[in-house]
């Protein structure tokens, strides 16, 4: 169940592959470090959404990374990543993939990733 913050209170009360219809990856690459952010929609929408949308539209109100997400709802990072996906292809969130340039990471993006990490 989830909290008014969206974040998991207890243990789901759903199984992972109920929630994503079977499927353990997403229909793309979804890194864990990939920031994820809510979009504004009606709120006629917004009571369309399932617990698990509606949880993950709360919580990117600010960006966070799917791991995050993963953790703060205590789902498996499969289910995180095929929700996220799913919901991108919807226009529910935006991701914000890392960019690597010469094979080096951003370090920008590695440390709001840390950081992001160290408030869990």
């Amino acid at each position: 169940m989830y909290g008014a913050d969206g974040i998991g209170e207890e243990e789901p009360l759903f199984r992972p592959y109920a929630v994503t219809g079977g499927r353990s990856e997403p229909r793309y690459h979804l890194a864990m470090e990939t920031l994820i952010s809510s979009m504004s929609i009606p709120d006629d929408e917004m009571a369309m959404l399932t617990p698990e949308q509606e949880a993950i539209m709360q919580l990117c109100r600010s960006f966070r990374s799917v791991a995050e997400i993963s953790a703060l709802l205590r789902v498996p990072l499969g289910v995180a990543r095929v929700l996220v996906a799913d919901m991108s292809d919807e226009g529910l969130v935006r991701l914000h993939q890392p960019r690597l340039s010469q094979g080096q990471p951003d370090l920008n993006m590695l440390e709001r990733v840390l950081s992001g990490l160290r408030r869990l």
